[in-house]
This record gives C-alpha cells, sequence and structure tokens, in this order.
C-alpha cells in the first residue's frame, strides 16, 4: 500500500480493493485470549485479518425497484417530477429540519447557501484549515476571501475557542466544518456567531445524521450542507441536500439553484437575489437516495457500535489517540473513524511505517489531508489577478501572512491517521483484529524502526 497522503476518494478506492462483502476467515480465538507473543507480518509473522473488508456501496431491490420507477417514468428532470421532493420530504423527516433541498453535489449545497447570502468580492468567511478543498473552493468561487482559523489538534475540529479573534467588520459567514462526521464544538460557535451578529453555515458534507444534544447537525445555523458523493454514508454518486429551518432563506436557496426561478414554473423570482445557477439533483439521483436511505438506521447504529468498542481497545494502547468528540456530541456518523499516532510510543517509527506495517496486517489506513495552507494551490491566491483587484496586493500580501495554522500543521504533517466508514462494517471481531495488529506493531516497534 501507498503511504502517501490520499484524501477521502482516493482511500475508498485504497480499500476498495481489498476486497467486497463481509469480512471472512475471523479467529475463533477470543481477542482477550489471544497471544500477546505474535509477530507482526512486516517482520514475517502471520496477518492478523486475511478476510475482506465490506464493500461499498451496499445497493440491491430497492434500488433496482426505485431507478426504473424513474426509468419507465419518462419523467428523468426533477422539475414537475416527484422523486426528488419525495427524497427532500424524506430527508427533512429524518434530519428533523423544517425544509430540504436537494442539489447536484455537497460542494453545491455550500456553494448555493453562500450565493443565498449574498456573498462575494470584499467578503471574508471563516473555516477550518482540516477539510476537504471543496470548502475552500466554494468560497473563493465567490471571490470571497477565505479566513482559516487552526484546528483542535485533539478533535481534528476547527478550534471554536480561536474564531472570535479572526473576526473582523468584512466577516460575513462563519463556515465550520463537521469533519469526519464529528460535530465541531457547536455551543462556543453559536455563541460567538450570536455576539457578532453572523449567520453559520454547517459543512456538515460528511456528517449524515450525526447529532449534538439529540438535535441532527446541519439544524444549528443558518443551513447545513450534506454530500451524496461516492464514498459518503448516504450515497448516490454525486448529489448534495441542505436543511433549513429557515423559510425565507430555503426560498433564496431554491432560486439561486433554480437559475433565479422560485418555483419549478419558468418565472423570475423577485427579491430573490441577482445571481443563480442550475444546481439541481436528477431524478434518478432521487431514487438512489430513497432506497439508500432506507438502510441508513442499521448502518449508523453498526458504526457507532463498532468506534465506541474500537475506540475502547484503542485507547489503551500508549501513543495512539481516538479523536475527542465534544461534550454535546450524542452521536458521531464516523464518515472517518480519526485517531492520532505519536511516534515517541512506537521507537520513534515513522507515520509511513506504522501505515505500511498495518498493511501488512491486511488493515487498511490513511495519512488523510494534506495542510491546505501550506499547499501551493491555495498559497497562490495571493497572486491571483481578480483577487490583487478587488483586495490589493498590500491585503493579499497579508493574507498569506495569515496562513500560518501551527495545530492543523502538526496534525497533518505528524499525527493525523484515518480509518474509512466501510471497515466500521464489519464485525466485531474485525475491530479486535485492528486493535489486535497496532498491538502487535507497538510490542516489536524498535524492530520494525530498522526496517
Amino acid at each position: 500500500m501507498t503511504t502517501k497522503k490520499i484524501n477521502r476518494r482516493g482511500f475508498l478506492k485504497t480499500s476498495s480493493m481489498l476486497g467486497m462483502g463481509a469480512a471472512l476467515g475471523l479467529s475463533a480465538v477470543p481477542y482477550s485470549m489471544q497471544s500477546q507473543t505474535r509477530k507482526p507480518a512486516i517482520l514475517g509473522g502471520k496477518r492478523s485479518f486475511n478476510g475482506t473488508w465490506h464493500g461499498w456501496p451496499v445497493f440491491g431491490t430497492p434500488e433496482e425497484q426505485e431507478l426504473l420507477k424513474v426509468l419507465h417514468s419518462g419523467q428523468w428532470c426533477r422539475l414537475g417530477s416527484p422523486t426528488a421532493p419525495r427524497f427532500e420530504d424524506d430527508f427533512r423527516k429524518m434530519t428533523g429540519s423544517g425544509h430540504a433541498l436537494a442539489t447536484s453535489s455537497g460542494t453545491t449545497a455550500l456553494y448555493t447557501m453562500l450565493g443565498a447570502l449574498d456573498i462575494g468580492p470584499g467578503d471574508e468567511v471563516i473555516l477550518p484549515p482540516y477539510t476537504f478543498i471543496a470548502t475552500y473552493n466554494v468560497i473563493v468561487q465567490n471571490y470571497a476571501l477565505p479566513i482559516f482559523v487552526d484546528t483542535d489538534i485533539e478533535s481534528f475540529q476547527i478550534d471554536a475557542t480561536k474564531i472570535e479573534a479572526a473576526i473582523t467588520p468584512a466577516t460575513k459567514v462563519l463556515m465550520p466544518v463537521h469533519i469526519g462526521g464529528s460535530p465541531f464544538d457547536i455551543d462556543t460557535v453559536m455563541k460567538v456567531a450570536s455576539k457578532y451578529n453572523l449567520p453559520v453555515i454547517e459543512d456538515a458534507c460528511q456528517a449524515h445524521f450525526a447529532e449534538w444534544k439529540g438535535k441532527k447537525v446541519g439544524n444549528y445555523g443558518m443551513g447545513g450542507a450534506f454530500s451524496f458523493q461516492g464514498s459518503k454514508n448516504l450515497n448516490s454518486g454525486e448529489g448534495g441536500a441542505i436543511i433549513t429551518n429557515n423559510k425565507d432563506f430555503y426560498n433564496k436557496c431554491y432560486s439561486f439553484h433554480h437559475q433565479g426561478q422560485g418555483s419549478d414554473a419558468a418565472s423570475l423570482e423577485p427579491g430573490s437575489g441577482t445571481r443563480a445557477s442550475n444546481l439541481r439533483l436528477t431524478e434518478f439521483q432521487a431514487a438512489i437516495l430513497l432506497a439508500q436511505m432506507t438502510r441508513i438506521p442499521e448502518q449508523v447504529e453498526q458504526r457507532t457500535e463498532n468506534a465506541d468498542y474500537l475506540t475502547e481497545m484503542l485507547s489503551e494502547i500508549p501513543g495512539i489517540k481516538p479523536a475527542k468528540l465534544y461534550k454535546g456530541t450524542t452521536r458521531s456518523a464516523y464518515h472517518l473513524y480519526m485517531f492520532r499516532y505519536d511516534k515517541k510510543a512506537f521507537a520513534g517509527m515513522d507515520r509511513s511505517k506504522f501505515i505500511e506495517a498495518l498493511s501488512a496486517e491486511g488493515i487498511p489506513c490513511s495519512m488523510g489531508y494534506g495542510t491546505l495552507t501550506k499547499d501551493t494551490y491555495v498559497k497562490n491566491l495571493a497572486q491571483n489577478k481578480h483577487y490583487l483587484q478587488v483586495y490589493g496586493e498590500k491585503r493579499m500580501k497579508q493574507w498569506l501572512e495569515q496562513l500560518s495554522c501551527p495545530m492543523n500543521d502538526k496534525l497533518c504533517e505528524e499525527e493525523a491517521l484515518w480509518f474509512y466508514q466501510t471497515m466500521l462494517l464489519g464485525s466485531k471481531s474485525d475491530m479486535e483484529m485492528i486493535a489486535e495488529a497496532i498491538k502487535k506493531i507497538s510490542r516489536e516497534a524498535k524492530a520494525i524502526s530498522k526496517l
């Protein structure tokens, strides 16, 4: 397995190559009684996991029936058709929100909300550096200035205690991310937002049905964005949705995603703004989502049970620190199982060597995101001709100097590791094998480091 940094989509491909279907060949020996002298596979011992990891997506007759229903209806566009509205209503109910709007992707869900808020040149939007590039892209697509607030290294989430210091008169939106499917510190974020009268857009693209104090995420800010891209816990290949409890905001979002039109009819909506696009979901995607949603309750419970069990075991291994969940978290979606690696507890073994050793045990693992604020793609914004025209050379130079996020750098460059959500759809024994593999590596870390 490669040890270079990959994003969650690339990791899904890597994980899928390990096999499809339920895990096979599980050890008959209880985890608690397994030998403490097993040699790591990278040193010539037997692999901890010899089965296959759970495949993705999970599909069957329900998806086939919903797709055929749309196919034979001849109504493939959502305009005047029933399937997308039916999905929106079901998604609204499952998230406990007042309104839901289907979009072509999670990215366009975010883009639509920023459009509905009329974000544009001269505006600043606060976001975390530990996120998928789409969170940044939707800001710069509007020629607004992305302002990064450093990461809380223990949780992988935005450090909500540092948001207030980043607010200026130009700040127009807070856009924190429920990264990995775990809620950010919602209470602290909303307290700051209330103090400065700023709207909050929740990037919940990885956090389907995660909960904060018993309420689904996406319901706390002005709106929440979800992604249904192929790797996501709710999946239609591509697709997205917005939820909101503000009817006026919903209407503006609908207009923005539908060419400035306020309904399926071809009539422009007065007072809805002066910019719009076509960002609609298709009936085929909605059909898949309706079927996939029938599988969600069982999958959510499976991930939660396995993640809790894995956390219990990994927390006992020196140098392995599962990502912290804030006290208000009543459920994580566990799109990613995130944890930190301290090489000092593993005889100085490089993180890449640890991943190699895990791979030899049959356990796929990723370093996760790279350092976004150090990426040339982001830093080059300071030389973008349009940004120089809007903000000036002095402001863009200052922005470049403000990109420093030391905690995020440490997380990305030294400590962060991921297991993917499909691994949490396996058995309890699978979780035990993950823990056993790491314990084996820990015991022989000095020898492995010399390889």
